[in-house]
């Protein structure tokens, strides 16, 4: 499939040019060299170590066919809403953007988490003691893991406007830093998104049911990775019919118009302010819109941290 990177293809990785949009495909995934085994064992070692949930919100990371794991930002509301629309339809529900509320036979259920990002940067230090945003080590083992990245620059601007333009429960603190002084916070700039890509791609790489979507390569060709992202969902043979509706719902243009009308059934669909084209969940979706708002100085700095950012996601200045 295209957009399925598996253990073996993980194995020889060279860095993809992102400028085309292109998914990273196994054959184009050659000759970067790999991390030294100790540290790679280490860190997985590490990582599987500090996985542990227990919150009563570990329920609700629970029970999942298919974990869909991001940074924030990075288009899981797009793929959450294609996969609503074709789901419920196929399945002869209504709508609905909780999918979980349904449980028919051959229903998937995918789970979406930010996992250890939020780990990182949401709640306080007993919610990170108990592990409330993670999900459950015995949870992996049970699922298919996919993994949505996307350019750390756009996703950390995203979260920026997220944060100060439509999110009322975001530190006041936060709020009122610059975006260049939010690019460098440790936890929410852009070296908090790259650590979390890396530590999500050392603990799975390994697995043979761990795929990645990039996000501009679903925006290149959102029909080809839709269906392929189907098929890890298990639903191999498609409704075509049902496939191109859940296509034309999904678009940017018409989420858009559904989240200013507030037609969504959750709160994940909601502006922050129907006046302000910037609070909006669904904003632009624009591959490399970070360079309409960062300075140049900002931009070399999200720069530097992107050397940190392992080479296989391919993902470069």
């Amino acid at each position: 499939m295209a957009i399925e990177i598996t253990a073996r293809s993980l194995a020889d990785t060279q860095q993809a040019d992102m400028s085309s949009g292109e998914v990273i495909q196994p054959r184009e995934l050659s000759g970067v060299p790999e991390r030294s085994i100790p540290v790679s064992r280490f860190l997985r070692r590490s990582l599987r170590w500090t996985r542990r949930n227990f919150s009563s919100r570990a329920k609700l990371l629970s029970g999942g066919e298919v974990l869909i794991l991001s940074a924030p930002k990075s288009g899981r509301t797009w793929i959450r809403t294609f996969l609503c629309a074709y789901l419920c339809k196929r399945h002869g529900l209504e709508f609905t953007l909780q999918p979980g509320r349904y449980d028919p036979p051959g229903f998937p259920r995918v789970i979406f988490s930010h996992d250890r990002f939020e780990h990182r940067t949401k709640g306080n230090r007993w919610d990170r003691l108990r592990g409330k945003y993670l999900v459950p080590r015995r949870e992996l083992r049970k699922a298919k893991i996919v993994l949505l990245v996307r350019d750390p620059r756009d996703c950390f601007f995203s979260l920026y406007l997220q944060m100060t333009r439509r999110d009322p429960s975001a530190d006041a603190a936060l709020k009122q830093k610059s975006v260049g002084e939010l690019l460098r916070d440790k936890r929410f700039g852009i070296r908090g998104i790259v650590r979390a890509m890396n530590d999500w791609l050392d603990e799975f790489s390994g697995r043979k049911d761990f795929t990645i979507i990039r996000y501009e390569a679903l925006r290149a060709s959102p029909a080809e990775h839709f269906r392929d992202l189907l098929a890890v969902v298990g639903e191999t043979t498609l409704d075509m019919s049902i496939f191109q509706k859940a296509l034309e719902f999904s678009r940017f243009e018409n989420m858009q118009k559904l989240e200013a009308a507030g037609v969504f059934d959750s709160k994940i669909l909601h502006p922050g302010d129907v006046r302000d084209p910037e609070s909006f969940k669904v904003r632009r979706g624009k591959v490399g819109g970070f360079r309409e708002y960062l300075s140049a100085g900002d931009q070399e700095c999200a720069i530097q941290a992107l050397v940190e950012l392992d080479p296989r996601f391919g993902y470069s200045s």
